[in-house]
């Protein structure tokens, strides 16, 4: 059962704020510290549409049909998995991490698995499909000793 172990780090992720956190006690009495917060400004997807979808010709006289317009926040959430898996890269190829553990709510962490480069995943010793981007520290440092040590 993987454990906080002094120096392991914690990428608390959703689709729009990341936490990047280093554990600086241990296991048993876990103490988070903030290494890095990375947000991205993601508003709504009617929020980020300057025009109505396109048109294009259909089969009949005159007529017309409309396409499908993109989805630019579910767009962004994606381009931001891609931003989080360049930093953990760099973290890892430069030693900062031996492990990590990876938590976001389970459509982000599939993502950001599918990103992630084999010298992170190699370091990866547990993932937790929840969204602790907005609990207060102590809160999460609970949580994760709970879910990561069940005898807790």
């Amino acid at each position: 059962m993987p454990t906080l172990t002094n120096g392991t780090w914690v990428l608390i992720a959703d689709g729009e704020k990341a936490l990047f956190l280093r554990n600086d006690l241990d296991e048993i009495t876990p103490g988070l510290t903030v290494v890095r917060i990375e947000e991205q400004d993601n508003p709504a997807n009617a929020g980020q549409m300057s025009d109505k979808p396109g048109r294009r010709p259909d089969t009949g006289a005159g007529q017309r049909s409309s396409m499908e317009a993109p989805d630019w926040h579910a767009l962004a959430k994606e381009r931001f998995a891609d931003e989080l898996s360049e930093i953990l890269y760099r973290y890892a190829h430069n030693g900062k991490f031996g492990r990590i553990v990876l938590v976001a709510p389970a459509r982000v962490l599939g993502e950001l698995r599918q990103k992630l480069h084999k010298e992170v995943t190699s370091r990866v010793v547990a993932e937790l499909p929840k969204d602790l981007t907005n609990h207060p520290l102590d809160k999460v440092e609970q949580m994760l000793k709970e879910a990561l040590d069940p005898t807790a």
